[in-house]
């Protein structure tokens, strides 16, 4: 167990007023046993309790090691997966795992009915919100990684390039780079089909003058990488100049603005009123960004109606965008830290207006 982010978490159940609490996502559990398992249709789920008691019930199938500080509780495929689970709990309130399947909370709860269940997600997402020091170094590798990859992507913007081949290129240069997995599908999309936010990469050709959204983001060493680049093919339209200013000026002001204190919603105040001021404001269409970490979209909120303030050890996105249906599209984003006084910005590939041949 990683004992100062268990600290964190048992602090934050204590604010929370939890006594016990399943954990249950695979990035969580990862994040305080340091085992990665994907459990597929399995059952593994990490307990823990105020008093510091740590107990991981677990398939034999995912050949886990014994770690000190954390009990092992093995079951066989042939087992009622809650039973041992059913047992250990406590009566009263127990806090799950937003990502916990169904099943087996009903199956649970009906072992238990003496145990109420509420969400319990929030101890851990907090502890998570905020990286420590291998964190910030994994996260720096991966946007190293994806600034490299980005600006290959972008030398293979030819004549004939499509959108899925591209696509398939991306995925092949993070195999080569060590990334961990395939990721769920990079946004490589062409003219006006980058005026659909997460257009699917398909058969569309290149043309002259098309826009070209790169949203690559992959898992290094666990930790995501996520970025957008836009540059067009051959030429770029009046039209198409204005837009790309106007969403590089909003992802630099929003950037300008990050520092501890700061509130979620004025960030992504400060992106929206430039691009309001340019006339293109109902063309802005999603929230300017989200955390990322062991998940790509993960907490903190980047939005307007965020509750969460800026603070140290913080990562996230500031992803601006402007969106113009049969026309093209312009999202330029990077992942941020935020600092003690300020904010780092963690991909460095040029955001210049860039016309490629």
């Amino acid at each position: 167990m990683n004992q100062q982010r268990l600290a964190r978490v048992l602090r934050n159940m204590e604010r929370d007023g939890l006594e016990q609490i399943v954990v249950t996502s695979t990035a969580s559990v990862y994040y305080l046993t340091g085992y990665w398992v994907e459990p597929m249709e399995r059952m593994l789920a990490l307990y823990l309790r105020a008093d510091g008691t740590c107990t991981l019930f677990a398939n034999t199938l995912f050949a886990l090691e014994p770690q000190e500080g954390l009990e092992l509780v093995l079951h066989q495929d042939s087992d009622e997966p809650t039973a041992a689970l059913a047992a250990a709990l406590r009566p009263g309130t127990l806090g799950v795992d937003k990502a916990w399947p169904s099943k087996f909370l009903i199956a649970l709860l009906n072992a238990r009915p003496d145990v109420t269940p509420v969400l319990g997600s929030a101890p851990v997402d907090d502890a998570r919100k905020y990286k420590d020091a291998d964190e910030i170094a994994a996260m720096r590798h991966a946007s190293r990684i994806n600034d490299q990859v980005v600006e290959q992507v972008i030398a293979a913007v030819k004549e004939g390039a499509v959108e899925r081949e591209l696509a398939a290129y991306v995925e092949s240069l993070y195999r080569q780079h060590g990334a961990d997995r395939s990721s769920e599908g990079q946004l490589v999309c062409f003219g006006p089909n980058g005026a659909d936010p997460h257009h699917a990469p398909g058969g569309t050709v290149i043309k002259d003058g098309d826009s070209v959204v790169l949203d690559i983001f992959i898992p290094i060493r666990r930790y995501w990488c996520d970025m957008t680049r836009t540059v067009f093919f051959r030429s770029v339209s009046d039209e198409g100049r204005r837009v790309y200013e106007t969403v590089r000026a909003a992802n630099l002001a929003a950037e300008a603005m990050i520092r501890p204190g700061v509130p979620m919603k004025d960030i992504d105040r400060a992106a929206r009123r430039v691009i309001e001021d340019a006339g293109y404001g109902p063309c802005f269409t999603h929230r300017l960004g989200h955390g990322c970490g062991l998940d790509c979209h993960e907490p903190p909120d980047n939005s307007a109606s965020s509750p969460a303030v800026a603070e140290p050890g913080m990562v996230f996105s500031v992803e601006p965008g402007i969106y113009l249906p049969g026309k093209l599209g312009v999202r330029i984003e990077d992942l941020v830290l935020v600092t003690e006084d300020g904010c780092e910005v963690l991909n460095h590939a040029s955001k210049e207006l860039r016309v490629v041949e």
